[in-house]
């Protein structure tokens, strides 16, 4: 199926529709992204309390298990020490928690920020370009069949502004009637042309 710059007013709405589209689709596409790595930020907090957590309770354990060498008291003396590294160990979890938190966060806000966007390309652009492709490429095949151009042109005479129907013959029904070859070919030509098809066979 061909399109020619010279049907430019189907034509050249399909492309811009097109490329509109396209456009709309990158930038919602790009928005969410942004959102998404803008709200990450917001998990370096919990990325320092994760590090600083478990940095200290490593430390802590290390001088617990230095501390309870010590002859006599070393088992008394690790205790603060085990508790200390405990309590470093759930700042890190925490740190961890909140990073979870966030990427969940994000993910869900660049998720409900496409959900519009793309839903008006699924739901109000899409159909309306497979009908058309699906109408173009019925007329395409009846361009070259050989009672093709009587039906094309009974699709415009049902389906065209009567200003353009007049332009070709006055009494424009009549003529079809009669079958007058010119009348059946400019009625055909029509309706391809509508649909950004070359008229030609």
């Amino acid at each position: 199926m061909k399109i020619y710059a010279d049907r430019f007013p189907t034509a050249a709405r399909q492309i811009l529709t097109d490329l509109l589209v396209v456009a709309w689709v990158w930038l919602a596409v790009r928005g969410a992204l942004w959102l998404h790595d803008l709200v990450q930020k917001l998990a370096v907090p919990g990325q320092k309390l994760e590090s600083a957590g478990g940095g200290l309770a490593d430390n802590l354990a290390d001088a617990s298990d230095k501390v309870g060498r010590v002859p006599l008291v070393g088992d008394e003396l690790t205790t603060p020490f085990e508790r200390a590294a405990d309590a470093a160990r759930s700042l890190a979890g925490a740190g961890r928690d909140q990073q979870e938190l966030v990427d969940q966060l994000a993910l869900a806000l660049a998720v409900a920020v496409l959900v519009f966007p793309l839903g008006i390309v699924l739901v109000g652009w899409l159909p309306l370009r497979l009908r058309w492709m699906r109408r173009a490429g019925a007329a395409a095949a009846l361009r070259s069949a050989p009672a093709g151009r009587d039906l094309l042109a009974l699709r415009a005479l049902v389906g065209q502004p009567m200003g353009k129907l007049t332009r070709i013959d006055p009494d424009v029904a009549a003529a079809w009637r009669r079958g007058d070859p010119a009348t059946v070919d400019a009625l055909a030509a029509l309706e391809l042309r509508e649909l950004g098809l070359r008229p030609g066979r």
